[in-house]
């Protein structure tokens, strides 16, 4: 399927209308966000695999709301006021999201007899992201549970305009640690639009390798810290072994366990080292010898697919609702993959299959990250064995004293789902403008709904398998 990209300006009657096609379901919300006087609003025809940006020109700060038809674009309009002052008139939800205040914060009511309320976080044991999670409960039993996050907001988007392509990609690939390789991707694929030029092919299929490591690390560590959470640690040891592998590997190759600033507008930074593809090929052979038993453990263990089996159930038709990527969406029947939709060098060359399951439970959270990962490794395999020689950078040109302005969209498929950066570059190269979107925006409501009729004891359990990420969605 080829993708389509277009950019139009559109008056309230076409905003309107997009936003009517969203509540029909013929459109996904790729994204919503502020150009100040403008929003823009990122849709994907997933039928036809085409990509449009609309742009509406406020009135007096104003434009129609969103989210009152379309419920995953509530937590984006609050994001907008808070960043940007702009007010989506009709929003249902007018409270704060990313900025806190010194007002009270007001938790939506639920009513019933016997209801109370447990509050938990920011601060939470061990080393984790601060957010906090108000639950209601009937005894042990959860009627609802709502989010308080913006705790980790840290301006990144406010820190990019005027930035330089090199400091503004750096700051991308801060956005969330365990996703560094992917917004650096994503970003570089945007910068790269703006500026119409191309990665070299070696550079291409590098990006690639750094992502599916990436995605490998992360996934031995989810599938272990979900069973962990689930009383099995012997699954956790083992997941984090490899995990450490694969970290170990990523230096090896790159020179830094995250990989972050490797990729970089106009190709990567370095190339992969001498020996890099021998410690690639020793990773996949430990990872082949030892995941299986692993797998095979996990499946065969009663105590841990009782805690997994029908618990955090996510419906399909929320997911579809709203865009959900990721082992979040595949999960729950959406066959979708920024890999192959809208699609990016060098995925178009290789052969993968995308992991899809319709029971929308933990289990099938972890079952996807199991397929997935066995899809990395083989992805690993025909990108080292397809690896171009050749150059790995090519100069990204100067467009000082040109009077123009360059604009690009990159959507990159990092471990938990699409992240998307949109760039608009001014006349000198720097950053005018940046947004950057985590899967997360659209995973995190999906979580409340996962865990209604769940008892209080499985939330870390529902948690971890979303895993959604605090600091890709703070910002």
């Amino acid at each position: 399927m080829t993708t389509t990209l277009s950019h139009t300006s559109v008056n309230v009657d076409g905003w309107c209308e997009a936003v009517d096609r969203l509540a029909g379901g013929s459109l996904t919300l790729l994204s919503l966000w502020a150009d100040p006087p403008d929003v823009k609003m990122a849709l994907l025809d997933e039928a036809k695999g085409d990509i449009s940006i609309l742009s509406y020109a406020c009135r007096n700060g104003q434009y129609p709301t969103v989210g009152v038809k379309h419920p995953p674009a509530i937590r984006l309009e609050r994001a907008i006021r808070d960043l940007h002052r702009l007010e989506a008139i009709g929003a249902s939800d007018t409270r704060p999201w990313l900025l806190h205040t010194a007002a009270p914060y007001e938790f939506l009511a639920a009513e019933g007899e016997a209801l109370h309320q447990i509050a938990v976080g920011p601060v939470h044991a061990g080393i984790i992201e601060p957010g906090h999670f108000r639950f209601t409960a009937n005894g042990e039993y959860l009627v609802r549970l709502e989010q308080r996050l913006g705790y980790v907001h840290k301006g990144i988007e406010g820190l990019m305009t005027g930035a330089t392509l090199d400091t503004a990609a750096k700051l991308a690939a801060r956005t969330s640690g365990d996703s560094t390789v992917a917004y650096g991707f994503a970003f570089a694929l945007a910068a790269e639009a703006a500026l119409k030029i191309a990665a070299p092919p070696r550079a291409v299929y590098l990006r690639a390798l750094m992502a599916e490591l990436e995605r490998l690390a992360n996934h031995f560590s989810d599938i272990g810290a979900i069973c962990n959470d689930a009383s099995f640690s012997l699954m956790h040891a083992q997941c984090g072994i490899l995990r450490e592998l694969t970290l170990r590997t990523a230096e090896a190759c790159f020179g830094q366990r995250l990989m972050m600033d490797i990729i970089v507008p106009g190709g990567v930074a370095r190339d992969i080292a001498a020996d890099g593809a021998a410690a690639l090929r020793g990773l996949l052979a430990e990872v082949r010898r030892v995941f299986p038993s692993l797998i095979e453990l996990y499946d065969n263990t009663a105590s841990l697919q009782d805690r997994t089996v029908t618990t955090g159930i996510v419906k399909p038709e929320y997911a579809r609702q709203f865009g959900a990527g990721g082992f979040v969406g595949r999960a729950s029947g959406r066959n979708v993959d920024a890999r192959r939709l809208p699609g990016y060098a060098p995925y178009d060359a290789l052969a993968f299959e995308v992991p899809v399951l319709t029971a929308g439970d933990v289990n099938a959270r972890v079952w996807i990250r199991i397929r997935e990962v066995e899809q990395s490794l083989s992805l690993v395999d025909q990108l080292l064995g397809a690896l171009p020689d050749g150059s790995i950078r090519v100069d990204v040109p100067s467009r000082g004293g040109e009077g123009l302005s360059g604009e690009g969209l990159g959507i990159v498929e990092a471990f938990r789902g699409d992240v998307l950066v949109w760039l608009r570059l001014d006349d000198q190269g720097r950053a005018a403008r940046c947004h950057l979107r985590d899967a997360s925006w659209f995973q995190w409501p999906l979580l409340e709904t996962a865990v209604e009729g769940n008892i209080v004891a499985d939330f870390p359990l529902c948690n971890k398998s979303f895993n959604c990420s605090y600091a890709g969605h703070d910002l």
